[in-house]
């Protein structure tokens, strides 16, 4: 890992934070006027736009790949989660969305081991399950938030864990700008055939929104991959939660939401147990090999 630098990692995830949070209203305003598929239509337009002059002015080799069905697996699943996210920004609180989205790296835990054959440690296995717990008290039987949607929200967390899965499969081979590329190219089609079956005209108001959700897709990948070449997780972990407590806030402002107790307190039993997942593993890493960095 580069030295750390803490200031420039928290620096780094505020941008983060902002376009996780903009990602959201563009979501929730969007969706207000047009079908979940054509906002990410739009949302796919404008990233291959950009990532398209990326890749030229860096070389189209930048993005040559050799392994297009696994980019055409992963696209497809991410595909899926972002629909799943973006579907429930629009009926459910939006700190309700967070919260169980917080999920997904203990999921992603449980399909590494299951497929990337990675250990499942005694500390992922606690972690799981403060996740669980903070689950069943987001989702707490006879509570309005057991519906539909709360559960497509967990699908979507889902598909985000079996997303990073693939990442972690292609790393050695694959660069992060030829998997974003990838990842939009084939989302484009995906999006566009079934928006053009319902689409309607946008809105004036609609298109500072469709850039909102465009740019901002890609500027959370870039700003939390910086704030991770600064400080290793255990740093970052903790200034990725404040998106909870953040768009609870914005929620409450913008769209009169209430703030909803077990919400939090069910999003604080989720990050308490990706940080026990986070110390356990370098706790792990350091009794394996005692020189190795915290990264």
């Amino acid at each position: 890992m580069n030295e750390s630098r803490p200031l420039l990692s928290a620096a780094w995830m505020m941008g983060a934070l902002a376009s996780f949070t903009t990602m959201a209203l563009a979501g929730r305003e969007l969706t207000a006027e047009m079908s979940v598929f054509q906002a990410m239509a739009l949302r796919s337009i404008i990233c291959v736009t950009v990532l398209t002059a990326i890749a030229w002015r860096a070389g189209f080799a930048s993005v040559a790949t050799g392994r297009f069905r696994l980019h055409l697996a992963r696209s497809a699943v991410h595909y899926t989660g972002t629909y799943a996210w973006i579907y429930g920004i629009s009926v459910l609180p939006l700190a309700a969305v967070f919260s169980i989205e917080f999920t997904t790296p203990i999921w992603t835990a449980i399909f590494a081991a299951l497929f990337l054959r990675e250990p499942f440690t005694r500390w992922r296995a606690i972690g799981i399950a403060l996740g669980f717990a903070g689950i069943l008290v987001i989702l707490r039987p006879g509570s309005a938030m057991i519906d539909l949607a709360a559960f497509v929200v967990l699908g979507a967390a889902w598909c985000y864990a079996a997303t990073y899965a693939f990442t972690r499969a292609m790393a050695p081979t694959e660069s992060p700008l030829t998997i974003i590329f990838w990842m939009n190219l084939i989302q484009l089609p995906l999006g566009l055939g079934p928006a053009l079956t319902v689409w309607v005209t946008p809105s004036p108001e609609a298109w500072p929104w469709i850039a909102a959700i465009g740019v901002s897709g890609l500027t959370s990948h870039w700003c939390v991959s910086h704030a991770m070449r600064h400080a290793d997780a255990a740093l970052v972990a903790p200034m990725d939660f404040v998106r909870l407590p953040l768009i609870a806030v914005v929620g409450w402002l913008l769209y009169a939401e209430p703030f909803n107790p077990f919400v939090l307190a069910g999003g604080g039993l989720i990050f308490a147990g990706n940080m026990v997942s986070i110390w356990g593993e370098r706790r792990r890493r350091r009794r394996v090999n005692p020189s190795a960095s915290d990264s």
